[in-house]
């Protein structure tokens, strides 16, 4: 039999997540095991009792965040079962970051590398089809899933298998995703096992997964290059795209493609980073060693390719080194830093943007970024041509205006062939520009397949689509 926790002094300290919505809820549960997870969502289903899961935290949409009802943590499930030359085994609550760190040392590797990996759960990654920096070489998660236990809605366990197929009679909804990295909406299931990933906590609780592992790179080269402007930086990201397709292990093919524009470098230089007079945007790139051989020819193959991008060469860092890692790390954490700074000075919250669009139509997104109308900075994941807009608004009218500008730019998105949201999901926090990018159609589709398996409508009320009586 599960506990119920009713304590408001512990339940406050779950009621948040990076999103900095504030929820409640009545009771607070941490089951041990699967069966567990089962127990309690039977009968909340019986009684018609929202469930919100929550685990790290780490979400910007409000996902974890309860509007009444029960809340129910991961975090008894922490456990890591098998790792194996092929395959590793572990529960929803273990940490994903530990979770690498303990593959890697096996000299394996799972490549998914959100940023808050080291915060965020294993569950909570595959429930959101979670990405990162080397999505450009691995993709997000879903292809790196081969198995997983999953609770449903009305307690039944499955245990899923890469390949089984979809009950039926389940009214799974078709329809075409944008052709781009994207973590909006239900996917379009290829299996059973699909179904699961991206669902945003509100189809089922993930448990366990097993998880696909493959070689790890014996070494790898970290590159800040420096440009006089984006358009320099964007041609370069261009031509590299080009080579890593060409050859994935050859000496010029990056794994990660990160962009900065000026007003970062602005921000790092003014926290104490060495920052190039005359770079109007830099990035940040890996390359994969996977000989002794290949070093040296990696460093030749990129600094060729950065002389000819028209990259401020020499003053290129290449992490090869203790030294060297330190001087790049320190222009990486310089930013956020000084981000977080002026969002505290500032005494508002900043609105930042998840889109996503096809290649042809890197240009003209960045153009729209640019034209921002409040102060901001531009980074992010430039080889999924997937850039974070960050607009840090002063005032409350700032703070409507960057509201406004934000869905007026994922209209921009949907239009040019994207998505509204390539990696953080849907949440409570994008549901309306969810409902433009699908359409009526679609979203009903959602609807049917979400009320199917969740009757009562429970788990997970309020993400990705608006509940009944809302």
């Amino acid at each position: 039999m599960f506990t119920k926790i009713e304590d408001p002094s512990i339940i406050e300290g779950y009621l948040t997540d990076a999103s900095n919505l504030h929820g409640r809820a009545e009771v607070l549960v941490r089951p041990g095991s699967t069966e567990e997870v089962a127990e309690i969502l039977a009968h909340c289903q019986e009684h018609g009792i929202p469930v919100t899961v929550t685990a790290g935290r780490t979400s910007t949409t409000g996902a974890a965040v309860p509007y009444g009802g029960w809340l129910m943590s991961m975090e008894r499930l922490n456990k890591v079962i098998e790792i194996g030359h092929d395959t590793a085994v572990a529960q929803g609550g273990v940490f994903l970051g530990a979770l690498q760190t303990e593959i890697e040392n096996t000299g394996r590797f799972f490549p998914p590398d959100p940023t808050s990996r080291h915060e965020c759960t294993l569950g909570a990654a595959i429930a959101c089809n979670a990405s990162g920096a080397r999505t450009f070489r691995y993709g997000a998660t879903r292809p790196w899933i081969k198995g997983l236990t999953v609770v449903t809605p009305t307690g039944e366990i499955l245990k899923i298998e890469r390949g089984d197929p979809i009950p039926t009679d389940w009214p799974v909804p078709h329809w075409n995703e944008p052709k781009v990295k994207t973590a909006a909406g239900y996917p379009e299931p290829h299996d059973l096992l699909d179904l699961f990933i991206g669902q945003e906590g509100t189809l089922g609780v993930i448990t366990e997964a097993t998880l696909e592992l493959t070689d790890l790179p014996p070494d790898v080269l970290g590159i800040l290059a420096f440009f006089p402007d984006r358009q320099s930086a964007v041609k370069f990201v261009e031509k590299a795209r080009e080579a890593a397709k060409a050859d994935p292990k050859g000496d010029f093919s990056a794994r990660a493609l990160e962009y900065l524009d000026g007003r970062c470098l602005k921000l790092a230089a003014g926290q104490g980073a060495e920052v190039p007079e005359g770079a109007g945007a830099a990035l940040f790139c890996e390359q994969e060693i996977w000989s002794e051989d290949q070093m040296d020819a990696a460093m030749g193959a990129w600094w060729e390719a950065l002389e000819e991008g028209g990259a401020l060469a020499d003053d290129t860092i290449i992490a090869a080194d203790d030294a060297s890692l330190e001087k790049l790390h320190s222009i990486r954490h310089a930013i956020p830093a000084g981000i977080n700074e002026k969002i505290i000075r500032n005494g508002m919250r900043k609105v930042g943007t998840d889109l996503a669009v096809p290649d042809e139509a890197l240009d003209e997104m960045m153009d729209a970024y640019e034209a921002a109308p409040i102060d901001h900075v531009i980074f992010g994941h430039i080889g999924n041509n997937h850039l974070h807009l960050n607009l840090m608004p002063t005032t409350q009218q700032e703070l409507e205006e960057a509201k406004d500008y934000y869905d007026e730019l994922a209209r921009k998105a949907i239009a040019l062939g994207g998505t509204v949201s390539a990696e953080h999901g849907i949440g409570k926090l994008k549901r309306h520009q969810l409902a433009w990018m699908v359409g009526a159609d679609t979203l009903k589709a959602f609807e049917d397949l979400k009320r199917f398996l969740d009757p009562n409508w429970i788990l997970g009320r309020g993400n990705l689509l608006k509940a009944p009586k809302e």
